[in-house]
């Protein structure tokens, strides 16, 4: 079977269009030459497009998210620093325990998954710490393994209501170059993404916009940090340059993704990923199954989670879906394993492209014996898609 011929529906790594492909398969060439800052400067400001930031600057790391969550951390804080984040999936517990690795003092919300960032709760805290002790806020803006997005706006608007001085960092890997996101206009301190999300590429870029704020904190922050240097890359940068060997080849696909994106124009590629997500779940309800976010609000426009009946093993979906029909769809993860499965629709993503993840979802869970209509989804998920015959 020629599973690799079909599209993935996971939240990462994503489908990689051809003019990506070819755009990754160049030679090696000198990252020293003079031309090189001929590409790669531009790069760099076109990436604040789509970051929306003016004031901020992008900094490229060979890396995955995880490497800009721990740029984050040791170029801006101090052993022992008060942080406060909310624990509402895996993602967002992952970045907790690297915070605990590093020594910092984790202030912990605990939240049910399938909710988002509690920003009242966030409000509260803040508020009661007149000291200043909480020196970062930590938000997951689209928590993957739950498909729930926090309100990041919400937040600054807490933390400026409470007068409070604390960094606000965010993880948008599964967002930034899907979701709606502004750095600037929502106070965000440091955004965290990745290559293989939402731009499209191979695994390998950690793509971090660093406030004025932020890199001012480096000046003071005492943890450690050598590869992920902040000072270091930007200083390179300053003067076209990198501070050691360069992805190049990820650095053109990068170069060709920004192009992609900002041609189709960022709000339009907000909005194609609102319809795709909208026809998902139309057929989940058409399915008669329930979402893992609670609420509407927090619906994620990257991926859906979707619960199964408590009887069910959400895990056979997946097995069965890669095996029967050389489709990969997303497991649940932590306390969500063998609860649900989730689609991925992010990036390189089309309503027909969709339609055949819906499809085979509806195939798979007829195998498994699930009380579901074949073409209940696809039908439900047409409806938002078609869009009519007009010569």
């Amino acid at each position: 079977m020629m599973q690799h011929q079909n599209p993935i529906f996971i939240p990462g790594p994503t489908n990689t269009p051809d003019v990506l492909k070819a755009a990754m398969n160049i030679s090696n060439f000198d990252h020293r030459a003079p031309d090189f800052a001929d590409h790669y400067m531009p790069l760099l400001s076109d990436l604040k497009k789509v970051f929306k930031t003016e004031t901020g600057q992008i900094l490229l790391f060979s890396a995955t998210g995880t490497g800009g969550w721990e740029g984050a951390i040791s170029n801006t804080l101090c052993p022992s620093d008060k942080v406060l984040i909310a624990r509402y999936g895996m993602f967002s517990q992952r970045w907790i325990d690297l915070c605990q690795r590093f020594g910092l003092d984790v202030e912990v919300v605990d939240c049910e998954w399938g909710t988002g960032a509690p920003i009242e709760e966030f409000g509260r805290r803040l508020c009661a710490d007149t000291q200043g002790h909480i020196k970062a806020v930590l938000v997951t803006h689209n928590e993957t393994a739950t498909a729930v997005k926090s309100d990041v706006h919400g937040v600054r608007k807490v933390m400026d209501t409470a007068n409070h001085e604390a960094l606000l960092m965010v993880d948008a890997v599964s967002s930034l170059a899907s979701m709606e996101f502004r750095m600037d206009d929502w106070g965000v301190d440091i955004a965290i993404t990745g290559a293989q999300k939402g731009f499209m590429l191979n695994t390998g870029l950690a793509i971090v916009g660093v406030s004025p704020k932020a890199m001012q904190a480096t000046k003071t922050a005492t943890l450690p940090r050598c590869f992920f240097d902040f000072n270091d890359m930007a200083n390179a940068n300053a003067i076209g340059s990198y501070p050691y060997t360069p992805p190049v080849q990820l650095f053109n696909g990068l170069r060709a993704s920004v192009s992609l994106l900002l041609n189709e124009g960022m709000n339009n590629v907000y909005a194609r990923h609102h319809r795709i997500a909208e026809g998902v779940r139309a057929s989940v309800v058409a399915w008669g199954l329930d979402l893992c976010a609670q609420t509407p609000d927090l619906y994620s426009d990257t991926v859906t989670a979707i619960m199964v009946p408590q009887e069910k093993d959400a895990n056979l979906i997946t097995q069965h879906a890669y095996k029967a029909y050389g489709v990969s769809f997303g497991g649940g993860l932590g306390q969500m394993a063998g609860k649900l499965f989730r689609i991925g629709h992010l990036g390189a993503m089309t309503d027909v492209m969709a339609l055949s993840g819906i499809a085979t979802a509806e195939m798979v869970m007829v195998d498994l014996g699930y009380n579901i209509k074949l073409g209940s989804g696809v039908a439900a998920a047409q409806q938002v898609y078609q869009k009519g015959y007009d010569d």
